[in-house]
């Protein structure tokens, strides 16, 4: 069984983060990161409540709306947690979505907190990274600082949606952007329809 890390910083689009994160714990081990500004984004855009007094709890409250025992919650203050040492082998990591935050932190390689820290590791060990940002239009600032990860090797997937599989609900688009961003990483799934294929 592969294993990432998924982080969903506090931007919104934290539904395609939650699709995504649906469809790779079927198959995966995930070892989620949430950053504190979005657990009321989660709520109010996917309807998943995962506030609690304690990281256990929040971690059953995770695997409960997921469905799934494959996922580890860490919480972004914990810089003791497995996944901010390089020895802790994953095979990649995503942030979806990604503030321009936390996108200009891992581009400087200023880690204040976990999810920083993890994509920091991600990048010197060689691993691939997935960065999802959600925002427009794109400053210059934003645009230089995805060049320069890019540069690194890192793969800058924003939450685009295309049309040309005839989207009839937010569902249906919500599927598309998260199926490109599995795309990026290159993890098997057919949650959309592929031009010229099927779904």
């Amino acid at each position: 069984m592969k294993r990432y890390v998924f982080a969903i910083s506090g931007a919104s689009g934290s539904m395609i983060g939650i699709r995504v994160l649906r469809e790779l714990v079927q198959s995966s081990e995930v070892y989620l990161i949430a950053s504190s500004q979005s657990f009321s984004i989660i709520r109010d855009e996917a309807g998943m409540d995962w506030t609690a007094a304690s990281d256990e709890l929040i971690q059953e409250k995770v695997r409960v709306s997921l469905g799934s025992d494959n996922i580890h919650y860490c919480n972004e203050m914990n810089m003791a947690a497995p996944v901010s040492s390089g020895s802790f082998r994953t095979d990649g990591m995503f942030v979806v979505p990604c503030s321009m935050k936390t996108l200009s932190g891992i581009a400087s390689g200023y880690t204040e907190n976990l999810i920083q820290r993890t994509a920091d590791v991600t990048i010197k060990e060689g691993r691939s990274l997935v960065l999802s940002p959600r925002e427009m239009p794109f400053s210059a600032i934003h645009l230089e600082n995805m060049l320069k990860l890019s540069r690194m090797g890192v793969k800058i997937a924003p939450p685009v949606p295309g049309f040309y599989n005839n989207p009839k609900t937010i569902d249906d688009l919500v599927d598309f952007m998260a199926g490109k961003i599995l795309d990026s990483m290159g993890i098997e799934h057919d949650i959309y329809k592929r031009w010229g294929g099927k779904r």
